[in-house]
């Protein structure tokens, strides 16, 4: 599962805005696989995952 999440995060570092706005202000979301979501946000020269949710998790 962890190289699933990693290869779902590589398109973010090359295309920060590719994904979707997260529903924390700041933040982006990828799903990552059915039941992944990985949050992050877009800094000056690079993109910083906050965290690796499963779905089931209650996230705002």
């Amino acid at each position: 599962m962890r190289q699933i999440i990693e290869d779902a995060v590589l398109p973010a570092a090359e295309h920060p805005y590719l994904f979707r706005p997260g529903r924390v202000p700041g933040t982006r979301e990828i799903v990552a696989h059915p039941n992944y979501i990985v949050i992050y946000q877009v800094l000056d020269t690079h993109i910083e995952v906050l965290a690796v949710l499963h779905t089931r998790q209650d996230y705002p």
